[in-house]
């Protein structure tokens, strides 16, 4: 079943709630229109004096964490990160941990470990892929245009539209050149070339608007890339030859199966 038909399922439903009601009343709503569970399980978290037992869960669109208690029946220190903002740092086994990777993120980064390396391998797998498809909605949702954005009056926002981090008087407002929304300066610092503003000067940019750039840019590069192929091809069926790495092969993925049952 695909990540958005699951969307819509009483089971992606029940399983949401079911997170929000371990967190008990501390945590925040996790339920989101479009926002799918994609997996759960318990991975081991580095702190600062020893390493923790934590549960993780990965959405559709976040990354949500926190300790466990009452033999994991319930569950606190709610974290939440947004899938846009991690990236993934595979490391070697060290001698004070096996099966570990660094997530890293603007508001905290942290290192993970799992029971196994097949475990290790499924849990980044997964995050990348469903950042991606993330990444990939977004891009595709951002409507398009060669008009300059309406820029969001000061006054409307408290915070930053992109992260909600409160605006004061060390944290100033920004503006997005490509879609006119109130941003903070971390949230602003990437710069990109909007030729309806200029030719060649790069624009503060949003994290998102950023993001939607590179993808169309990425998209572009396979197009290009989807040509020589079948070039390539063409040039096969006239008798050409073409050297081979080896085979490859990508094993299926289900988003409704949790990682760790």
């Amino acid at each position: 079943m695909a990540t958005g038909d699951l969307a819509f399922t009483e089971l992606n439903h029940n399983r949401i709630r079911a997170v929000e009601s371990a967190f008990g009343p501390a945590g925040k709503p996790l339920a989101a229109p479009g926002r799918v569970l994609v997996g759960e399980g318990r991975l081991v978290k580095r702190c600062r004096r020893r390493c923790k037992p934590k549960v993780f869960f990965l959405f559709s669109d976040v990354l949500v964490y926190g300790g466990v208690i009452l033999s994991g029946r319930w569950y606190k220190n709610q974290k939440i990160i947004r899938l846009e903002d991690i990236q993934l740092e595979d490391l070697e086994d060290s001698m004070w941990m096996e099966n570990h990777w660094l997530i890293r993120s603007p508001s905290k980064s942290f290192y993970v470990a799992a029971d196994s390396p097949e475990e290790k391998r499924a849990w980044m797998d997964h995050i990348v892929d469903s950042r991606d498809r993330w990444l990939r909605a977004a891009a595709a949702a951002a409507p398009a245009s060669t008009l300059a954005a309406a820029w969001i009056p000061d006054q409307a926002s408290a915070v930053c539209m992109r992260c909600f981090a409160r605006f004061t008087l060390g944290q100033r407002r920004h503006h997005c050149r490509g879609c006119g929304f109130l941003v903070c300066a971390a949230c602003s610092r990437r710069r990109a070339v909007l030729r309806h503003i200029h030719r060649s000067d790069a624009q503060r940019v949003c994290r998102l608007c950023h993001t939607d750039r590179l993808l169309k840019q990425r998209s572009v590069e396979e197009e290009e890339d989807d040509d020589d192929y079948r070039e390539v091809e063409q040039q096969q069926e006239e008798g050409g030859t073409m050297e081979s790495d080896g085979d490859f092969q990508t094993e299926g993925w289900s988003s409704d199966m949790y990682l760790k049952q």
